[in-house]
């Protein structure tokens, strides 16, 4: 009963700053800090699809000897060599560099929802920028292959862990500003694909765009630092295992007219405070599972296999671009029934425009960027307070374990297809 009357005080003393003059252009403020965390956050794994064929064509041309792992680099350029199929194949499907980029931010997400909650959050995005501007350094400046795959590492390490960090870091703010996360990290598959191409078709050099591309880890320090405006709970340089759990706006009022009935009654076992357990992590994950995570793994998982397993295998002979030209505005433009009709596409060549191709990949990305905000939008406001910033960053896992499943189901398509 103490207790909450405590949270109840602390929340009377919070609503002044919430519920003044400035409360909309705080929420506003937010909301952009958040659409330009996603934006950034993403920026740097959408740009390494795009650019890794161009950096390694140029890297192969340096050396007059060609080793096994160059044969294999090689291999992951989409380009316009003629050979036997009629689909014009590459040696290697595309999503190997996909499982380069995602295989990384994979692993941090399955691990480190049970040890981040250690660290505070201001640390986590100084070493999420650190990672994308050496990302962008190494695979600019790289003369060999292992450099550049380093640096992809370094931008899905980038990409893994902030998104993890920060979903979980939007419970400390109103709900609204998942809608501006999600908004920016849609907008990072377009502007990220988009400019390169762009940059690139401008006759700049790859080294050059990712000179330039520096701009978006500066930008994400901007975001976070100066743009948002944090609760005073938020645990940006410090953070102790034994305080109370982040409480949102639209919680307040429930847990003031809460503490009235506990005037009343008073629980034999207070669990709201004190760090959440082994135990309680593994029963969140298993509540989180079947709702949340395997559909939105489904999604992502045929969004990707289309993108990349089906996508390299569409070229269309009669347009002004070239293959390597159409995949990387494929990339730019981009789910199971989608699926299923591309494979169609793919096995009997009846789409006669590229036009219908660009239209599905744009309706394809709408849907994939609306499971996504719904998805963590629902986690968030049904998991208890106490359990919600570790539910936020566990169920972050699922796009990404539907990603590296899209890039293994890539390999045999491509087999499969390319055989024909």
């Amino acid at each position: 009963m103490v207790r909450t009357m405590e949270r109840s005080a602390s929340i009377n003393a919070d609503q002044p700053e919430q519920l003044g003059t400035n409360g909309c252009c705080v929420k506003w403020r937010n909301w952009c800090g958040f659409w330009l965390l996603g934006l950034c956050n993403n920026f740097a794994y959408v740009v390494m699809l795009s650019a890794a064929h161009d950096i390694l064509e140029k890297q192969e041309s340096k050396n007059s000897t060609v080793t096994a792992s160059d044969q294999l680099a090689v291999g992951l350029r989409a380009g316009n060599r003629s050979n036997s199929s009629r689909y014009d194949c590459s040696p290697v499907s595309t999503g190997a560099v996909l499982l380069a980029d995602i295989l990384p931010t994979l692993f941090i997400k399955i691990s480190a929802p049970f040890v981040i909650h250690k660290v505070p959050y201001g640390f986590r995005v100084l070493f999420c920028v650190a990672m994308a501007a050496a990302s962008f350094l190494l695979v600019s400046f790289s003369s060999t292959v292992w450099l550049s795959i380093i640096g992809v590492i370094f931008a899905s390490i980038s990409s893994g862990l902030g998104e993890l960090s920060f979903l979980s870091l939007s419970v400390f703010f109103n709900r609204n500003v998942l809608e501006g996360w999600g908004s920016g990290t849609g907008a990072a598959g377009v502007a990220g694909s988009l400019l390169y191409a762009g940059l690139i078709q401008a006759h700049l050099s790859p080294r050059t765009t990712l000179l330039i591309m520096l701009i978006v880890p500066i930008a994400m320090l901007v975001s976070y630092f100066v743009l948002l405006v944090p609760e005073p709970s938020l645990p940006q340089w410090s953070r102790s295992e034994t305080e109370c759990p982040p409480v949102d706006s639209e919680e307040r009022q429930r847990l003031m007219d809460e503490s009235e009935n506990d005037l009343e009654t008073s629980a034999p076992e207070d669990r709201t405070m004190g760090p959440v357990t082994l135990q309680e992590k593994l029963a969140v994950i298993k509540g989180l599972l079947l709702p949340f995570v395997i559909p939105l793994g489904l999604v992502y998982f045929a969004e990707y296999f289309i993108n990349q397993g089906l996508m390299e295998l569409l070229f269309f002979h009669n347009s002004s671009l070239s293959h390597a030209e159409q995949y990387r505005w494929y990339q730019t433009l981009y789910q199971v029934v989608n699926a299923v009709f591309l494979i169609f596409a793919v096995l009997f060549q009846f789409l006669p425009s590229i036009w219908i191709v660009f239209g599905i990949i744009l309706y394809e990305g709408l849907l994939g960027g609306a499971a996504y905000v719904n998805t963590f939008h629902f986690i968030s406001k049904e998991t208890e307070s106490r359990y919600r910033e570790f539910a936020m960053a566990t169920s972050s896992v699922g796009d990404s374990l539907g990603i590296a499943v899209a890039g293994a189901a890539a390999f045999p398509t491509h087999s499969y297809f390319c055989s024909l």
